[in-house]
This record gives structure tokens, sequence and C-alpha cells, in this order.
């Protein structure tokens, strides 16, 4: 009986946890999501998807992501925000994809500094890097399809310079 209790006890108590965890993930997955949907239309060129998924972006950060994040990570995040703001919404206002990818840039460095922060992404993203432009994008997949000159040069042209695991 008492094992019982004490069996209780701990899943009272852990399910919230993990409940509070999942939420914040969810948050986390929500922005990253809209971000790689912005970066996959801006790598076949399409500036209207482009704006539509940075709608989604920019919505998905002033859903307040950061409540329920710890005070550190909360710091970090709020430190970005409206970096992350500024960008998705120029992108969201415009279908003119050489403008969309001026603001793409320092809108994937600063996610990227988000995400090593947080360590709360559930896929792996890679960091790829193009010579030509020099600058950064998030990916999902090691394949190169590159956001920045996708109707000037091949979309193979970059290479991956960092990939953060997903946590469990």
């Amino acid at each position: 009986m008492k094992t019982l209790r004490t069996l209780s006890l701990i899943l009272a108590l852990t399910i919230p946890a993990l409940w509070t965890s999942a939420q914040k993930s969810a948050s986390i997955d929500k922005i990253t999501d809209a971000y790689l949907g912005v970066k996959n239309a801006l790598a076949i060129g399409n500036g209207t998807v482009a704006e539509n998924k940075a709608k989604e972006l920019f919505d998905a950060l002033s859903a307040d992501p950061a409540k329920g994040l710890t005070a550190d990570q909360q710091k970090l995040f709020n430190s970005y925000a409206d970096k992350l703001k500024y960008d998705s919404r120029h992108i969201s206002e415009t279908t003119t994809v050489d403008h969309q990818r001026e603001h793409f840039a320092s809108l994937s460095k600063n996610l990227y500094e988000v995400l090593k922060g947080l360590k709360m992404n559930t896929a792996t993203i890679y960091m790829e890097y193009c010579p030509m432009k020099k600058a950064y994008w998030l990916s999902e997949s090691s394949a190169i399809k590159n956001p920045y000159y996708n109707d000037k040069m091949m979309t193979t042209c970059g290479k991956v310079t960092a990939t953060l695991p997903p946590v469990k």
C-alpha cells in the first residue's frame, strides 16, 4: 500500500512536468518548422510561399514561446526575440525573393543561437554555409539546398558547418 502511494505521488509530480516540457518543445518546434518552411521556399525561389511561412513564423514568435522556459532560457530567447520578429515580419511583407533573402541571413544566424542555447530541438538541425553569399542557414537535412542562389547557381553550393542533435 505504501509503495502504491509512493508511485502515485511520483506520477502526480512527474506527469505535469513532462506535459510542460512537451508544450515548451512544441512552441520551439513550431518556430523551427515555420523557419524551415521559409528556407525551403527560398531554396526554390518562391516568394509567395516564403511570405506565408514567414507570417507563420512571426505568429509563432509572437505567441510568447518563452513562457514556461527556465529563467536562463527566457533570458536567452528574449535577447533574440525582437531580432527574429523583425526579420520574419520583413520577409512576410513582400514576395520579392531578393529582399526576403536579405533578412533571411540574419534570421538564420539569430535562430541558430537560440536553438543552440535552448537545447530543445526535437529533430536534428544542420547549420549550413553558402561561401558565395558568406551567409548561413538552418536545415532539417544535411543535403544542401541553398536558399540564397537557387536561380543564379546550383542549389547544392554550400556545406554543413554544425549539427544540433535532437534533445531527448
